[in-house]
């Protein structure tokens, strides 16, 4: 079959199936035939995900030792997940002489999945002192690859996974934030940058210490004596014991000596949506700022989308939305539901909260109340953008 193949194609590649659990003998033999016949790889995978990364690296040094031919060819690998061992057997054939390894973005695939690419690509790249092995892959492009993957197939990157997962540059332990902003190399082996995200993110929680906190606030332009910093990290802690992540509004309302609220610059008098089948989504907005009012329409890709497009145009702020959800807090058909939404804006980032029995109309609050929070938070400073 591979000289048939070679008739067509100079490039042919040789898969031994299982070839972990084969006959070492006969799995030479069989190599060594393959690369007579013409085959330009010979692929070993690791079907079921059985082995381990010693045993497997083992493999593949024997096969250089024993297959008179093997420099003939490429010697490629793929290792499917089952015991969680897919990217380690990949490097260990890797060090042993293997020059091609088979993976998927996410590590996708049958059953446990595969290799995942991005952490055999990042390995290659960071110990570039252990391996001496290189790729062609733009690594810059890793997390958005990651992100696009998981879109189109549905299937969710879980938060702890490695390189791309959105914990994957978080740090929320007190030491391990004091020891980044000391030294980003103290618990970041990888420069976020370099998979394609902008930045580490300092979560803060009940974890989180009192160096932490001061630089999260100066991030937002506060710089608190040592004495300020003592008061308001007491109460820090008393609020981070009670929710899992402090945000930035959360800190804002904690500075404004116990005032939860939050001035409303903006108030929300009308909204009008008009969207369906065939319709292209537009909503009408007014808004009240004092005795004046405003009122702006915008298309948008959704009934939300142009809710907040209009708001936008009366408020002069493009906020990013980073996050959106939808909850039912009361039951029937006539439930209540409740929006929170999370916004970013010059680095400020700020959620909000809205619910009515219209879930357009309770967005429309969510998205006002985060943009009203970073109205009130700006004025306290310098003015982030340029509001009516």
């Amino acid at each position: 079959m591979v000289k048939y193949a070679r008739k067509f194609t100079p490039n042919v590649e040789f898969s031994a199936e299982d070839a972990v659990r084969s006959n070492f003998d006969y799995l030479c033999q069989v190599v060594t035939a393959v690369i007579d016949a013409g085959a330009s790889t010979v692929n070993i995978p690791d079907t079921v995900g059985y082995s381990f990364p010693y045993e497997f690296g083992g493999l593949i040094k024997g096969l250089f030792e024993r297959v008179p031919n093997i420099k003939k060819a490429v010697i490629s690998v793929h290792c499917h997940n089952d015991l969680g061992l897919a990217v380690s057997n990949s490097l260990a054939a890797v060090l042993n002489g293997a020059r091609q390894v088979e993976c998927t973005v996410n590590g996708l695939g049958e059953r446990a999945g595969n290799a995942a690419m991005e952490e055999v690509v990042m390995t290659l790249a960071t110990r570039k002192d252990l391996f001496k092995a290189t790729t062609g892959i733009h690594t810059q492009e890793i997390y958005r690859a990651s992100r696009l993957v998981s879109q189109i197939t549905g299937m969710v990157v879980q938060p702890n996974k490695a390189v791309v997962g959105a914990n994957a540059f978080a740090h929320s332990s007190g030491i391990h934030q004091d020891g980044m902003l000391k030294n980003r190399t103290t618990y970041e082996i990888m420069n976020p940058g370099d998979v394609g995200i902008e930045e580490s993110a300092l979560l803060l929680t009940a974890r989180s210490g009192r160096n932490g906190l001061n630089n999260r606030l100066k991030h937002l332009g506060f710089n608190l004596t040592a004495k300020e910093l003592d008061a308001i990290f007491d109460r820090f802690k008393t609020l981070a014991d009670k929710k899992k992540y402090v945000f930035d509004d959360d800190l804002v309302a904690l500075l404004s000596e116990g005032k939860s609220e939050v001035r409303e610059t903006f108030v929300l008098e009308y909204l009008n949506i008009s969207s369906g089948t065939g319709t292209i989504p537009t909503a009408t907005v007014r808004l009240k700022k004092g005795d004046k009012v405003f009122q702006e329409a915008a298309c948008g890709d959704g009934p939300v989308d142009a809710t907040t497009k209009a708001v936008d145009k009366i408020t002069g702020l493009k906020p990013k939305l980073e996050d959106y959800s939808l909850r039912a807090i009361s039951s029937g058909k006539d439930a209540l539901g409740e929006v929170s939404v999370r916004v970013e804006l010059g680095g400020l980032k700020m959620t909000g909260r809205g619910t009515s029995t219209d879930i357009i109309e309770a967005s429309a609050k969510a998205y006002l109340s985060a943009v009203n929070r970073i109205l009130d938070s700006s004025s306290r400073k310098k003015p982030i953008g340029g509001t009516v």
